[in-house]
């Protein structure tokens, strides 16, 4: 039996799964109007409504930001078909998914957390999934039927994917946000080649004059998402007991950094 797949939201995630899919019969809802080009080009159909784009889908791909996560969960779920997957993609915290849970299983459809562990872009359908939840065995059938190729169930308990995602991010996000003050600091004294050579120096695996300056892209082109994913991260942390102090800093560091590019030194090191 085929499935219809319905994405909610179509923004870089959506738009990037659907146009190296090729979902045939696939609809997709965003609140922006003007996504319904790409999702034409995708091949997707652009639904006028959420309802419309989650009539009889056996597959729900939400992908929206990480502050409208739960909002949509709790808004749309009534529009499910019963028995429905919702797979939660967004980075948000493990209460966050518990409580999105609640409202899609109270709907009578199947909740998901997966947690989506690198850049879409260059990995696209590679790109690695960790699935949790009662349903996710299910779910990894359905996606990986779906295209996608880099799949791992990691529990049955809702929350244990986002968990190893928003942990993780207190890292890959921190290290950007650290390189941003590095650098603003450092443009600021004029010894930014001394300082990125000086980390060269002393750590080889990849150039920091490659580092820094795809750091600093990451936070000018994606500050404002990855800050409200940060702050799901800060809210992990509370939960386990422990004082977001440096992820906080990042959360505003990475706010910050959106759209505002720093020069970034080429060189080869020394």
């Amino acid at each position: 039996m085929a499935t219809t797949i319905a994405l909610i939201g179509f923004g870089e995630a959506g738009s990037t799964f659907a146009a190296a899919a090729g979902w045939s019969g696939a609809r997709a809802y965003d609140i922006r109007a003007d996504r319904a080009g790409p999702a034409a080009a995708a091949g997707v159909g652009f639904a006028a409504s959420a309802a419309e784009a989650l009539a009889d889908a056996d597959l729900v791909l939400s992908l929206v930001t990480a502050d409208a996560a739960l909002a949509v969960a709790r808004d749309y779920a009534p529009l499910i078909a019963p028995g429905a997957l919702w797979c939660d993609m967004n980075s948000v915290a493990p209460d966050t998914k518990r409580a999105a849970a609640w409202h899609v299983t109270a709907a009578g459809g199947r909740y998901v957390d997966v947690a989506v562990l690198a850049p879409v872009h260059p990995a696209r359908l590679n790109v690695p999934l960790l699935l949790a939840g009662p349903a996710a065995d299910t779910a990894a059938d359905a996606l990986g039927a779906a295209g996608f190729a880099n799949i791992r169930v990691v529990g049955d308990d809702i929350g244990r994917a986002s968990a190893i995602k928003m942990i993780r991010s207190v890292m890959v996000k921190g290290i950007e946000a650290l390189t941003a003050e590095m650098m603003l600091a450092a443009n600021r004294a004029g010894v930014a080649d001394d300082v990125l050579a000086s980390l060269d120096a002393s750590e080889r695996s990849q150039s920091w004059f490659t580092r820094a300056a795809y750091n600093i892209e990451r936070m000018t082109t994606h500050g404002a998402r990855r800050a409200a994913e940060m702050a799901e991260s800060a809210k992990t942390l509370a939960a386990l007991g422990v004082d977001p102090v440096m992820t906080d800093g990042t959360i505003r560091r990475q706010r910050e950094q959106a759209g505002h590019t720093i020069p970034t030194p080429q060189g080869t090191g020394a």
